[in-house]
This record gives C-alpha cells, structure tokens and sequence, in this order.
C-alpha cells in the first residue's frame, strides 16, 4: 500500500506557472524539513533537475505513454518510498496528453492513477469574475478528477485578489494561495524551454529559493499539506529494478554527464546497476579519458550543439570514445549522443564514429513515437517494440544508415537511427523501465567483452 501524501499541480494551459509553484512547493516545504518526493508528469528532462535542486532528491517521471499507465503508480511508489510528500508538476493544460489519443498521458490521467487531488494554477492576470467560469470548467470536466483548491497567479493588486476570492467563492473552491504580478524568477529558457540546472549551478539554486520564498508567501501550506492527506492509500506494489545478474566481474559502463548531457531518468542507471554494472558518470567538456575500465557507453540527451566548440576541442575524449565504439563496444546514444558520435556539428568535429553531418534547424521535432527495433544490437533484439519520444531542432543527414536502429510506425513510417558494430544511435528517448530487459541486455553484452 502507498500511502505517501500527493499533489498534482496543474494549470488550464501552458505557461500558467507550475514550474513555478511545483519547484516552489516543493523548496518550501523541504525548507520545514519535510522529505519532499518530486515527480513531472511526461517525458521532460528539464523541469526535475529543479526539482532535485528543491528536495534534493532525484527528480522523477510519470510518463503514461513511454510507460503505460500501470506502471505510474508503481512508480511513483518507487520514488516516494519513505517521504512525507510528493509533489508532481503537471504537463501543459489539465486535460492535454498524447496527441489524437484522449487522456493518455495526460495531467488528468496521472491525477487519477494517484488518486491524487489536483491544485489548479491559474493566470489571473487578465481575468476577474470569469476565473469563476473557467474553475467551475475545469472541475466539472471530469468528475473523476477531483481539484481541491486553486492557486491564483499573477494577481496585479489587493482589489483584483478581493474580485478573485469573491468570485471563487461561488465555485466552492478554496483558493489555497495567492501569488502577485512580479518580475519573473531568474529561469532563462532557450530553444528547449529551459536552461538545465547544470548549466546555471549558483543561479538555479538562487531561482529554486526565490521559488520557494515567493511560494511561501503566498500559499498556505498548512491547507496545501492538509489536502495531500486526504489522497488514499494506493494498493500498488513498489516499481524495482532489482534483478538477479550473472556472477562476475562488474563491468564498467560510462554514463556521460556534466551540462552538455543533462537529459536522463534516474532509473536508467539504477537498472544498469541492478543488472550488475559498475555506473560512472563522466563529462565530456572536461574529462580527457573514458573512466578506467570502460566496458560500455551510454550517451544520451542534453544540449551538445550548445557547447559543440568545447566537445569538439577536446580532442583526447573523442578519439578514445571512437576507439571504444570501433572496437565494438557496446554505446548507446540517444538524441545529443547520436549527435556526439556523428562527423560533425554545425560544422565543428565530433566523434566520427558515424558517417553522418548535424546541424542546428529552425524546425522543431516534438513528440511520442511508436517503435520497433529493426536489427539486433547490445541495446535491443530485432523486433522490440518501444515507445518512445523526440524533442529536437537538430537535422542529422542522413537520418538512418544501412542498418538503422528503429522502424517508426506512429505517427508516420520510417525508419531512424544508426546500428553498426556495437552502437546503438538514435534520436528516439526511451524509459527503460518500461523494457527492462534492454538494460540487462547492455549490461551482457559488456560483461561479455
């Protein structure tokens, strides 16, 4: 049984304020020593490394689509195990998910996974008495979503916050905080949305106080805590990556990280280790060397063509990661990985392990996809079917080699990606906790080298 108290902090709309009042919840009520559990709902790498900045816990995804909805509740009772609290930061409007395909993967979904009741943020700051209409919305939309309280955002003065209440007090609502017109929290955004934690170290821990401080003066905590109690308990038993590897050494499997890699779920490297690997975390801007003993390399997403100058002149790192992926070691790279193993980026060279050019677009690629694995590789057998998502502005040409790595059946056909020798290049993110046994495959196909 979970029990843990939970929120879902939603919004009508994007752009409403739930980073802010999520990140913010969760700094100010960590700040009363409460073990606060951050969740986001879908496939966003961004947003949970505030929320880690907040709780100091990893931040966690609840993705019903990469997923499948029986797998939230269990996991999200694997990251809230032993808290006092979770928060978890919905994703675009209430009711929006998946695209063509109902409440999947919504907020809404989520929040009834949970049985967890929702606090609605919204921007007041052109509105007085309809806020009313658009709650009352919002609420009755789907009787089994149940909201428990609103947070009004942006309110210019004492007088619009009197017109708000007076109005909300007809929905039967209670408004649960009040936050003012003020300059925005110092969370700058670029072409992804926003820039990750690691990029920013002192700032973004100056924007999550700021974030709870503004929160704390403007919401009622007590009532915010008093709410999450009223969730029952959940009959799910704990999501765990536990698994029972082969005797032998552990083989060591290098994880990039550092600011130009930040886009990771933090059970990927809890299954490597489960499934026997040595994790060690390195970051290509600064190490020179692979970690002594590299059996494997996993790249994934982040921010490469940000910082490609810098990866390009480090020289000493890209010739040892192309000698481990010549070798036939065994690399998985998804998105900023692909890009990172290509020839060049936006002109500078990378790694050269595959015969392909990246550069930086004007289009933005978004959204979930349906695959299945076209040939064998360490990461997957021929024909599994995965889920996955992508989010990029990056070109790569061409976009598949000889043997590509995926078959996409949704939501066009084609095929994507790179397999040759023991890499595994892609532009698709995938959560292996709904596929487990990719980890455990990667891990073989180390320990066997």
């Amino acid at each position: 049984m979970v029990s843990t108290p939970r929120l879902v902090i939603a919004a009508p709309a994007s752009n409403s304020g739930k980073t802010t009042v999520a990140t913010g919840l969760m700094a100010a009520f960590a700040a009363r020593g409460l073990a606060v559990s951050p969740h986001k709902v879908g496939p966003d790498y961004i947003d949970p490394g505030y929320h880690s900045l907040a709780t100091g816990r990893p931040g966690r995804n609840l993705d019903a689509y990469m997923c499948g909805p029986e797998l939230v509740a269990p996991l999200f009772a694997h990251g809230s195990a032993g808290c006092d609290l979770a928060v978890v930061e919905g994703v675009m409007g209430l009711y929006d998910g998946a695209s063509g395909q109902g409440e999947l993967a919504s907020t809404a979904q989520v929040a009834k996974l949970l049985r967890a009741p929702v606090v609605l943020v919204v921007d007041a700051s052109s509105q007085s008495r309809s806020v009313a209409a658009l709650v009352h919305g919002f609420a009755s939309w789907d009787p089994e979503v149940r909201i428990g309280g609103v947070i009004l955002n942006k309110v210019a003065s004492d007088r619009h916050e009197a017109l708000l209440r007076d109005a909300l007090d007809e929905s039967g609502l209670p408004v649960l905080g009040v936050l003012r017109r003020a300059p925005q929290v110092a969370t700058p955004s670029r072409h992804l949305g926003l820039v990750p934690v690691a990029e920013r170290q002192g700032d973004a821990v100056d924007a999550v106080r700021a974030m709870g401080e503004r929160v704390l003066a403007g919401c009622d905590l007590d009532a915010l805590m008093a709410l999450a109690r009223t969730a029952p308990a959940l009959a799910h038993e704990a999501w765990s990556p536990a698994y029972a590897p082969a005797e032998g050494p552990r083989p060591v499997v290098a994880v990039a990280g550092g600011a130009a890699f930040t886009f990771a779920y933090a059970e990927h490297a809890e299954l490597l280790t489960a499934a026997g690997a040595e994790v060690v975390v390195f970051d290509p801007l600064r190490d020179e060397k692979l970690p002594a003993g590299t059996a494997g390399l996993v790249i994934g997403g982040g921010f490469p063509e940000v910082y490609a100058p810098e990866l390009s002149a480090n020289e000493p790192l890209r010739r040892a990661v192309t000698e481990l992926a010549l070798s036939g070691a065994p690399v998985a790279a998804e998105c900023a990985g692909l890009l990172y193993l290509a020839r060049e980026l936006d002109g500078k060279p990378m790694c050269g392990v595959l015969d392909a050019t990246a550069r930086m677009s004007e289009r933005l690629t978004l959204g979930y996809r349906q695959a299945v694995a076209v040939s064998d590789s360490p990461l997957a057998a021929a024909g599994t079917r995965m889920r996955g998502h992508e989010f990029h502005r990056t070109v790569l040409e061409p976009g598949a080699g000889p043997v590509p790595a995926w078959g996409i059946h949704q939501p066009e056909r084609r095929v994507e990606g790179y397999v040759q020798r023991g890499v595994h290049a892609s532009y698709l993110h995938t959560h292996w906790a709904a596929s487990p046994e990719v980890a455990r495959r990667f891990v073989e196909h180390c320990r066997a080298r």
